[in-house]
């Protein structure tokens, strides 16, 4: 039926242009390249010619050390993100710079995604006092980002572990990076070495990509997660070096969605779920797959943990697979009786853990426990599978031989069960 006021041939003309299109989209579609996805990282490292850059130095920053170059790095992210239109790249050079509290805060108006290269040191004031929020490098509200580089965040937290270590009421520290209300983001090539407290904040973002990071803090360190995880869905983790004094990654409530592969920790206390169940109306934690990865004489391997008395929350569909556990305390573990105190053990922890599946994981316990399920009373964990377990005792002689304990889990079993499956 043609159209009124339009001859055939105009509408056949149109219709041609529609489709033509309509093809060229489908087409633009399938060749350019998704530069999130992991194979395509490494294309950030390279500067564009179509890019401006926006040197620290030009905005005033020192590179010897000397003063506070908080002021220019933020001067420099507002002439990139705020005041540039086309493609931008913030450059930190080689060097060693100082800051206190740095806000990198969107939106951008120029175009996706922002570059922040790192190739120096930047190492973080030490007058506490500075920090009135509970971060050093915050990243906000921006799409498209990239932070990539061979650079260094030296948090020199040292002087502040010894004025929190053992306060359980002080105020939590500054967490060297923090991605707040970030989508599509990349943190890849950079070393995280001595955060006062989390080394990687991830909260209230979507698709944050993780890749070749190294985090080191000693074992010492209180509170200094490698990377921590709230609110946010798909996360992928992956070739990175985790050594610290805490969670090597921790993923609490609302976290959904995160693939954690190829990934090296130790020390620290392992990678965990929780803890839950802590807070008044927490969000559901599920799609949790850790793959490949080494844990090297960690407190614990995997943990789920939650706490008792706590409102009604789920953790579910969680893979645990092809993993090597090497002088771990606790290789396999869920604690739903955690406590650190000012809590009541005798109130059962309501968050619901179900669809859990450990595959594969194989290695050598410094506890005779190896498998350690202490679920809820009044909602057991449901639906757990042991799959090819085979972990060998390497402690004292002394204490009978290596066990498994289930305490409220339905647990099924298959392949090798080493330690003796529990019933």
């Amino acid at each position: 039926m043609a159209i009124a006021g339009m001859s055939s041939h105009a509408i056949l003309i149109l219709c041609l242009a529609a489709l033509a299109c309509q093809a060229a989209a489908t087409a633009v579609t399938l060749v350019v390249p998704d530069i999130f996805r992991g194979t395509n990282l490494g294309v950030h490292d390279k500067v564009d010619p179509t890019e401006k850059i926006f040197n620290v130095l030009d905005h005033g920053a020192k590179p010897d050390g000397s003063g506070d170059s908080s002021i220019a790095f933020i001067q420099t992210w507002i002439a990139a993100c705020r005041n540039h239109t086309g493609r931008s790249r913030v450059v930190i050079p080689k060097g060693t710079f100082k800051t206190g509290p740095v806000i990198f805060g969107g939106p951008c108006n120029c175009s996706k995604p922002i570059v922040v290269q790192v190739s120096g040191t930047i190492k973080g004031l030490n007058d506490i006092s500075l920090y009135e929020e509970p971060f050093w490098f915050l990243f906000e509200r921006v799409e498209g980002l990239v932070l990539t580089g061979n650079g260094i965040f030296d948090g020199q937290g040292s002087r502040s572990w010894k004025n929190i270590d053992g306060c359980s009421s002080c105020s939590p520290l500054p967490a060297s990076i923090k991605f707040n209300d970030v989508k599509n983001g990349v943190i890849r090539g950079i070393t995280s070495l001595n955060s006062k407290g989390v080394h990687v904040f991830l909260t209230n973002s979507q698709n944050i990509r993780v890749r070749g990071v190294n985090i080191s803090a000693p074992d010492t360190s209180p509170n200094t997660d490698g990377i921590h995880i709230s609110h946010s869905n798909n996360i992928k983790i992956a070739r990175v070096h985790i050594g610290t004094g805490d969670d090597c990654i921790g993923m609490i409530q609302g976290s959904t969605n995160v693939a954690i592969n190829n990934v090296v920790c130790g020390p620290g206390h392992g990678i965990s779920i929780g803890s839950l169940g802590k807070y008044q109306n927490e969000t559901d934690v599920r799609g949790i797959i850790v793959k490949k990865t080494t844990f090297l004489n960690t407190d614990n391997g995997i943990r789920i943990k939650s706490w008792p008395g706590s409102t009604p929350s789920r953790a579910s569909s969680m893979i645990f697979q092809d993993l090597i556990m090497q002088n771990v305390r606790n290789p396999i573990i869920i604690d739903q009786e955690y406590c650190t105190g000012g809590c009541n053990k005798n109130q059962p922890s309501r968050v619901q853990i179900s669809d859990v599946h450990y595959i594969n994981i194989r290695g050598t316990t410094a506890s005779k426990i190896a498998v350690d399920f202490i679920c809820s009373s009044q909602f057991p964990c449901k639906n757990v599978e042991l799959r090819d377990i085979n972990l060998k005792y390497i402690g004292p002689s002394n204490g009978g031989p290596i066990t498994s304990i289930c305490k409220n889990a339905k647990v099924g079993f298959g392949g090798i069960q080493n330690p003796p499956a529990c019933h």
